[in-house]
């Protein structure tokens, strides 16, 4: 048993002939398939070292990539009632073409001769400014007036006042004459008189002295009393100035309280008519509103009010248009924990829900029945917690996007970072890590909101 001896019992014996030795035996399927799992070991091994194209996963929708050309309601901006539909779901519609008739229910615009009588109104509202803009005119005319005729009755009294002035100190003057004068003659009557009683004199002397006496004091008298007049006069004078003044303000604070009245009233009537202007403008907006047209060229999808007669809103959806030439892309949402790797001008491999698709998302190059696209637009803000949506419009490098594609249609997608080992990638899966980049994302690569406008 130890195989010590050189005589070798191998070759004596038949193993066929023994079933234990027929068991010691190894198979050769087994060999077989040791082979096989070692081939197949290499292989893997060596797979584990091929490149792999790391990826961001997201799904999401085809949309349109300008607001405009998405799928948008025609609202009707009245209230009214159904009274025909022009359009039928599907059919295609020109900018401006009519959907439907609308029929007014607010008893307020019942009269079919509205728009007449408003303009009745506003004319006859003119023709009440105009008459009043005269009246204006008029009052500013007579306030004009009147104080050039205060300016002239004043300078008249003035020129009054001044003569009454100067009369005053000749009458003065004149006055004060007569008193010296009156008493030279007093004095000389006195002394006249003493001579007379003592007999120096004769009677007639006397009398012709007395005479002239009494006339000196005539004249002193109405020499008082004109100076008293003139002064009369003078006060006279400057009452009737102060009454001219006096008298021309009223008259002018009469005119312009009219006249500021007239005003009010004026501008009242104008908001009045502005008001009219409104209300006709308003009403030649809201007949042009019975008929709703189509905003811009497109598809009718659906019809969302039913038969004639039926009473709508103002604001309310009546039709659904889908432009004709919508510009489409692709709304993804992926992980947040992606979104720092992600940068503008990203590539992007799509399958659309409805054509055939065989994606190795590791290499691009393989794969069969998507589509490229780069990264347009990166939310600044979580679309839902924990997800970012980003816009994917078509590669111009790669394929066409399908002519038969539809708004809303389900879409994956796979942003393609950099290429890594296949063991890396898999030990990255299997840790959860996030995908890894050799450099951070260049910034430049984000357009700034101002740069797209100007785009």
């Amino acid at each position: 048993m130890l195989n010590i001896s050189t005589n070798k019992t191998q070759k004596k014996l038949e193993s066929e002939r023994f079933y234990v030795l027929r068991t010691l035996n190894t198979p050769n399927p087994s060999r077989i398939l040791a082979r096989w799992l070692i081939g197949v070991g290499l292989v893997f091994l060596a797979f584990l070292f091929l490149p792999w194209q790391q990826n961001i996963r997201g799904q999401g929708k085809v949309t349109a990539f300008t607001p405009q050309n998405r799928p948008q309601t025609v609202e009707s901006a009245i209230a009214g009632r159904i009274a025909s539909w022009k359009i039928r779901e599907g059919d295609f519609v020109t900018k401006g073409d009519t959907l439907l008739t609308l029929s007014e229910i607010k008893d307020k615009y019942f009269d079919p001769q509205l728009l007449q009588r408003l303009r009745e109104q506003i004319v006859a509202k003119e023709g009440t400014i105009e008459s009043k803009e005269g009246k204006v005119v008029a009052l500013r005319q007579r306030i004009t007036a009147l104080k050039k005729a205060r300016k002239i009755k004043l300078q008249q009294a003035q020129n009054k006042l001044l003569q009454a002035r100067f009369k005053l100190t000749s009458d003065s003057v004149d006055y004060e004459a007569e008193k010296v004068r009156f008493r030279n003659f007093e004095n000389q009557f006195d002394r006249n008189k003493m001579r007379y009683e003592a007999g120096n004199i004769a009677l007639t002397k006397y009398q012709e002295i007395e005479s002239k006496f009494q006339e000196s004091k005539m004249k002193r008298i109405s020499a008082e009393n004109k100076y008293l007049q003139s002064k009369a006069e003078l006060e006279n004078t400057i009452a009737d100035l102060s009454g001219i003044e006096a008298e021309y303000q009223e008259k002018i604070n009469k005119a312009e309280s009219e006249l500021n009245g007239t005003l009010a009233s004026l501008f009242d009537t104008e908001g009045g008519l502005a008001k009219m202007r409104n209300e006709y403008a308003n009403m030649e907006i809201r007949n042009q509103q019975y008929q709703l047209v189509a905003p811009q060229s497109g598809y009718i999808v659906k019809a969302l009010k039913a038969g004639i007669g039926e009473t709508i809103k103002e604001g309310e959806a009546l039709v659904t248009i889908m432009p004709d030439r919508p510009d489409l892309a692709v709304e993804m949402y992926v992980q947040a924990m992606d979104v720092p790797l992600i940068s503008k001008g990203r590539h992007v491999r799509i399958e659309f829900d409805g054509w055939p698709a065989l994606q190795f998302s590791g290499w691009p190059n393989v794969a069969v029945g998507t589509f490229g696209g780069t990264v347009k637009v990166i939310d600044y803000v979580n679309t839902q917690p924990g997800e970012f949506r980003i816009l994917v419009v078509p590669d111009p490098s790669d394929e066409e996007w399908p002519d038969q594609l539809r708004i809303g249609s389900g879409t994956k997608g796979w942003v393609m970072l950099d290429t890594v080992p296949v063991w890396y990638e898999i030990w990255r899966q299997l840790n959860g890590f996030p995908p890894s980049l050799y450099e951070q994302p260049d910034e430049k690569t984000f357009e700034s909101p101002k740069s797209e406008e100007k785009s």
